[in-house]
């Protein structure tokens, strides 16, 4: 949603009676303040994107085969998904996490995947947005590949976030 404009503190709030300058019985909004109101704010947060529930896994050490983020039914249309993979404890010796998504186009099923995380620290982590198009309908999924080697196996959290554009 873009700035609104700034109150318009210099018009009345309230229709005014032009001879009493008081307010119109009814409290009514007077035009210019109804005016801004509707430009300003109300028509902003109609365009703004359509924020859907976010994933959030934690406590995760293995792979994660697809699975269709929880959305409603979806139109076709432009969508940007965020997400945020984090090493939460490292694994003894070496780790790897890739996070994919996958969703379908023109009847396609078409797929993202992020750089496999290699740093097995726990300062490791990884964010990535992507903005694609999907056919009416069609889930939006996640998957992760998950390796860990050494006696004590690596631990991550997963957040992921769909918008509407």
């Amino acid at each position: 949603m873009a700035d609104p404009a700034p109150i318009p503190w210099n018009v009345p709030v309230l229709e005014v009676d032009p001879q009493s300058g008081r307010p119109l019985p009814g409290f009514s909004l007077s035009k210019d303040f109804g005016n801004w109101l509707q430009s300003s704010l109300v028509d902003g947060v109609a365009s703004a994107p359509a924020l859907y529930p976010v994933v959030s896994l934690t406590g995760q050490n293995a792979s994660i085969g697809t699975t269709p983020i929880p959305l409603p039914s979806l139109a076709t249309g432009a969508y940007r998904l965020s997400y945020f993979a984090e090493i939460t404890t490292a694994a003894v010796t070496s780790s790897s996490l890739t996070v994919t998504v996958t969703f379908t186009h023109n009847s396609k099923t078409l797929t993202f995947a992020g750089a496999a995380m290699t740093g097995n620290l726990t300062t490791t982590i990884q964010t990535n947005i992507w903005t694609f198009l999907i056919d009416a309908a069609s889930p939006i999924s996640y998957a992760t590949t998950y390796a860990s080697n050494g006696a004590g196996e690596m631990i991550y959290s997963l957040w992921i976030q769909v918008e509407a554009l």
